[in-house]
């Protein structure tokens, strides 16, 4: 299981606004029954990497329907093997480290 964050900006829409764009490519990963997150800055997806890369290529090419004449996507993907990768889960590890900073530990 690997973690992807993926980010896909329009450009050429006549608009500084991209919330539509992006709702789009949210329905595909609901559509999909898809974990996801989406954050103020990307959208966070669980799932195997050629899963993933099937995904990102898809969100990639929404804008483009939709009237976009340049979409520029970024992804970064965490691929652990030896343990299986949940979004929860690493949030959860940096709450612990922090609250064992704060107790001094």
């Amino acid at each position: 299981m690997a973690i992807m964050e993926i980010s896909v900006v329009p450009v050429g829409t006549g608009s500084p606004s991209v919330s539509r764009f992006v709702a789009d490519c949210v329905k595909i990963l609901e559509e999909k029954r898809i974990k996801y997150e989406v954050t103020s800055m990307g959208t966070e997806v669980e799932g195997e990497v050629g899963e993933l890369l099937r995904l990102a290529e898809e969100m990639h090419c929404a804008p483009f329907t939709k009237g976009a004449q340049r979409v520029v996507t970024t992804i970064k993907i965490d691929d652990r093997r030896d343990k299986k990768l949940k979004m929860e889960e690493k949030k959860e590890a940096v709450r612990k480290r922090l609250s064992e900073m704060a107790a001094g530990r």
